[in-house]
């Protein structure tokens, strides 16, 4: 197997990816549109969007074969990051870079591969969108001019949700950014048997403050809460914004002993931060907290969260303003 020359600025481009937040995250549609549309405009049996990763490669949407990563060391798409130009192979048995990949050897039996980079706004090449033929064919400039503009789109999809995924009001992620965070934390603790553990935080009394002090009050409160939140969490900490009232925190490397004592400290210091909703008025507020540790059985987002739900009903029904274990 050749070996593939190290990037002078991979550890910039790596962040440029981590940034991103789109590893390990669940296909969606407009990335699938965009490899179908490859396949059927370019002609080819398989097309895929590639992320390249330290040791992988990820494909947030591939049509044509069944996986969701490969080694990077057996990846076409590793040597298309290293180039501004498209990666152009006619006949990949024949190129000593990639002719004993497996992909080549054996199934699918790649033969032409057209790889354009994925180049952030940023300037760094986090991945390749590709073209692949299972028969040997030179790519026409038409065609190389399409995968670009294909290749186009897919970085901005990428970047937009980077935008949207921030809720304007709390600064903290939005559910969708949340859960995307979370489908990331729950592979990569399977994958490397790590702990974690879920924070399901609810303002308590809520309606209240709305309907004695009006929206804005309510507004005041919510801001006010994720910021200490915020404040009390570790920099690895991740809050999102579920909906309403109720956020939750991510706790990486946490097991349930560690999210007790850190739901205890959020508790606590909501607890002690009097929030002012008008010129001359403060109030206090609380919110009660509910806690699950990630185990094997949860497999998505939606599932951890149903673990932790269950103990923020207890704490609710229990008086509130208080921490529950699942």
């Amino acid at each position: 197997m050749h070996p593939q020359p190290a990037l002078a600025d991979e550890p910039a481009r790596l962040a440029a990816l981590q940034r991103l937040a789109i590893l390990d995250t669940p296909r969606e549609e407009a990335f699938d549109n965009v490899v179908n549309l490859v396949r059927t405009v370019l002609g080819v049996p398989i097309s895929a969007v590639t992320l390249v990763d330290k040791d992988r490669q990820w494909f947030k949407a591939i049509e044509g074969i069944d996986a969701t990563e490969t080694p990077r060391n057996e990846s076409f798409c590793a040597y298309a990051i290293q180039q501004s130009a498209p990666l152009l192979i006619a006949d990949a048995t024949q190129d000593p870079r990639v002719a004993d990949y497996p992909a080549v050897t054996q199934d699918p039996h790649v033969r032409a591969y057209a790889g354009v980079p994925l180049v952030t706004s940023d300037g760094y090449n986090v991945g390749a969108l590709c073209a692949v033929d299972t028969k040997t064919r030179e790519f026409t400039e038409s065609e190389l001019d399409i995968l670009r503009n294909f290749a186009r789109i897919v970085v901005n999809e990428m970047e937009l949700r980077r935008i949207a995924e921030r809720d304007q009001l709390t600064g903290a992620l939005t559910r969708r950014g949340f859960l995307e965070k979370v489908n990331q934390e729950i592979a990569r603790c399977h994958r490397h048997g790590r702990p974690a553990s879920l924070v399901l935080i609810d303002v308590d009394h809520f309606k209240s403050v709305n309907d004695t002090w009006g929206h804005p009050a309510g507004d005041a409160v919510l801001r006010e809460l994720a910021n200490t939140l915020d404040a009390a969490g570790r920099s690895a900490d991740v809050l999102g914004r579920l909906g309403g009232e109720e956020f939750a925190m991510l706790l990486p490397e946490t097991g349930i002993p560690e999210a007790l004592t850190a739901a205890e400290r959020f508790r606590i210091a909501i607890e002690g931060r009097p929030i002012v909703v008008a010129p001359t008025r403060t109030i206090a507020v609380t919110a009660s907290f509910g806690i699950a540790a990630l185990d094997l059985g949860v497999t998505v987002a939606e599932e951890w969260i149903a673990r932790a739900d269950g103990p923020l009903y207890e704490a609710k029904r229990a008086g509130r303003n208080r921490c529950v274990l699942g």
